[in-house]
């Protein structure tokens, strides 16, 4: 499944051959994902617990509809796939095949079998089945949105993550990277004034911020199994155009929309990442972003200098800041007696309060 990786397409086939795979589909769903998953994570500013992007969670449910799509086309009785008991996929994995095939058998032989990963990378060997260093080191996942790293090595969260776990974010510039990115309905189609294809941009974006250091997220994380694990993931384009965004929505959101718009981005984030993607609620939140959205459009300036990112600037027809009214040198001013009739009734309910309690 082409979400995006930079695999080697002709390599994982000889594999699935290898595993005894008596027929092999690739299938290149880059561009579905970014249209039909990846903006929505960037108009909803998806970053679960405030950190993750949800790059590998947001892959999941394309990745079973493909698997059933295939199941149905060969008749199969039965879908696979490699999760094991402890981790979040299982879930993701089984519920999309729940919602799109019902009647369809899931078979988990990892979790089955009481697969650890070190017995998985045994078993592989003992097949014939080629696993690379890297991942025979870290688990490692990819797609178009981050990168993913875990490990027993880095399972500890006081432990500093060896540089040879990143391949995104290895910096190799020095100084600083200035981006102009363009948003139009809440989607960036331009950097530096050259329009692009969402894929395109985000790849663009993952190689250039990520060769000045940028993109690099490591956090302790709530898994829906039930327990903490230390996560470390590479998403210099996910990170770069969510804080981008979120700038150009405080700029045109009236107070009452941004409060709201951060509750739904924050419970649509928690859906994704529970693996709960066709929760009928998704949807609901979705046709919001996107009435949201509608006047999300207008320019951000950006500054990447190694892993550190700054907002220099914002513009939007839709800005809701009005020199006319916000100047302390020009333009309108209350009066003494406006002044304090305001202040009297915002602060009343608060005030009276405190007398009636004796405080």
């Amino acid at each position: 499944m082409d979400v995006g990786q930079p695999d080697d397409f002709s390599a994982i086939e000889k594999r699935a051959y290898a595993a005894g795979s008596s027929k092999h589909y690739t299938v290149d769903a880059k561009q579905e994902f970014a249209r039909e998953f990846v903006s929505y994570a960037i108009k909803l500013n998806a970053l679960y617990e405030g950190s993750y992007p949800l790059s590998t969670a947001l892959a999941r449910p394309l990745i079973a509809k493909k698997a059933v799509e295939v199941a149905k086309r060969e008749e199969a009785e039965a879908i696979a796939h490699g999760s094991t008991s402890k981790g979040n996929d299982q879930v993701r994995f089984d519920l999309a095949i729940k919602a799109l095939a019902p009647n369809v058998r899931i078979l988990a032989p990892a979790r089955v079998w009481g697969m650890t990963r070190e017995e998985e990378l045994s078993f592989a060997k003992a097949k014939g089945i080629p696993v690379t260093a890297e991942h025979a080191k870290y688990s490692i996942d990819e797609n178009l949105w981050g990168r993913s790293i875990e490990g027993e090595d880095i399972s500890d969260p006081s432990v500093v993550v060896p540089e040879d776990a990143f391949l995104w974010t290895k910096r190799l510039r020095e100084g600083k990277l200035e981006l102009l990115i363009e948003f139009k309905e809440g989607v960036p189609i331009s950097v530096n004034g050259e329009r692009m294809e969402l894929s395109a941009l985000i790849k663009y974006l993952n190689v250039l911020a990520g060769s000045y250091g940028f993109g690099r997220v490591d956090h302790v994380e709530n898994r829906v199994v039930g327990f903490k694990s230390r996560e470390v993931y590479e998403a210099p384009a996910a990170l770069l155009l969510i804080s981008s965004h979120i700038d150009l929505e405080k700029t045109v959101y009236t107070p009452l929309e941004l409060r709201f718009k951060r509750e739904i981005d924050s419970l649509w984030s928690d859906l994704v990442y529970r693996g709960l993607w066709f929760e009928p609620l998704r949807t609901v939140l979705e046709r919001t972003a996107n009435e949201l959205n509608r006047w999300i459009e207008g320019e951000v300036k950006v500054e990447v200098e190694g892993p550190g990112l700054k907002i220099l600037g914002r513009r939007s027809q839709f800005s809701g800041l009005s020199e006319e009214i916000s100047s302390y040198n020009k333009g309108w001013y209350p009066t003494d007696e406006m002044a304090r009739g305001f202040i009297e009734m915002w602060g009343l309910h608060s005030l009276h309060a405190l007398r009636v309690r004796g405080m």
